[in-house]
């Protein structure tokens, strides 16, 4: 898409709208640029059925401790549990990826901090959370398809753990011609970009700002030109990012595609934890 000054004038951001407009940052970032914002999810996700449930043959009493990573993860689990008229011990225990995950869990359970705990939404945070309670029997409540980096670290970290699908991502009616209607796109997982390429050629592509490593690989797999990126140092949100990409194009700068590199932290920190667990088992095993 050529690069103008007048170019980015409507933005569709990938997410459902704030409670309050006014105090979202693509607020202050419209009126800044006299820009069009709406907020329109490309992808929404649903609770898995009885049947589907039943299908995957996991025994929910033979573990000690769920994992969630998303509130609609938490719905699907209680609607499966009532359904199925499984009652489920005071004695379990919850990991949640963010503490608003875990305060959702008051709407089925009463709140205790001895059995409800909660990461910083990073996936070091998640996975350092995880190891703490390693001797727990677990189930990862997952939705489909999921980013297969937390159920890869787990096994590294020979975690003793169960997948199970609660949830399906599916993409929402949105059509090309709307979409074709913005001058940019904000996606924000990688199912977004996957929605995009089902409804849009490479050349009809507005110009696209992505969130996440995850996101950005897919995008850049799928042959999608990205303009902006976040989180980086120099852009922690995405409305900074799409900020200062909108700024560098109205003044005149060329503005290049963004490359995609791993994160090698990760497989550090993965690295580092399994050197930790091996030594506590050796300690273990000379006691």
């Amino acid at each position: 898409m050529a690069e103008n000054n007048n170019k980015i004038k409507r933005i569709l951001v990938a997410q459902p709208a704030p409670a309050i407009i006014e105090k979202s940052p693509f607020y202050d970032l419209a009126n800044r640029y006299d820009l069009e914002v709406d907020y329109n999810p490309l992808i929404k996700v649903i609770g898995v059925s009885s049947k589907e449930f039943r299908s995957q043959r996991v025994t929910i009493l033979d573990h000690t401790a769920v994992i969630f990573t998303s509130r609609t993860t938490i719905d699907s689990f209680f609607h499966i549990c009532e359904e199925a008229r499984i009652t489920i011990p005071e004695t379990m225990k919850y990991m949640c990826s963010t503490e608003s995950i875990a305060l959702y869990l008051q709407k089925y359970i009463v709140y205790r901090k001895r059995k409800i705990s909660f990461a910083d939404g990073s996936f070091t945070g998640l996975i350092e959370l995880i190891v703490k309670h390693k001797d727990e029997r677990m189930l990862l409540a997952l939705s489909e398809p999921h980013k297969p980096e937390i159920p890869t670290a787990l096994q590294r970290l020979k975690i003793n753990y169960t997948p199970i699908i609660l949830a399906r991502t599916v993409a929402t009616d949105i059509t090309a011609e709307i979409l074709k209607g913005y001058d940019m796109l904000l996606l924000y997982s990688p199912w977004d970009v996957k929605a995009i390429c089902e409804k849009l050629s490479a050349d009809e592509m507005p110009t696209i700002a992505t969130f996440g490593e995850g996101t950005l690989k897919v995008a850049a797999e799928s042959g999608i030109a990205v303009k902006a990126n976040a989180p980086t140092p120099e852009a922690p949100s995405l409305a900074k990012a799409v900020d200062i990409y909108i700024k560098n194009v109205r003044s005149g700068k060329e503005v290049s595609d963004v490359e995609f590199a791993a994160d090698e932290r990760k497989e550090e920190f993965l690295r580092t934890q399994q050197n930790k667990l091996a030594k506590k088992s050796r300690a273990r095993k000379r006691q």
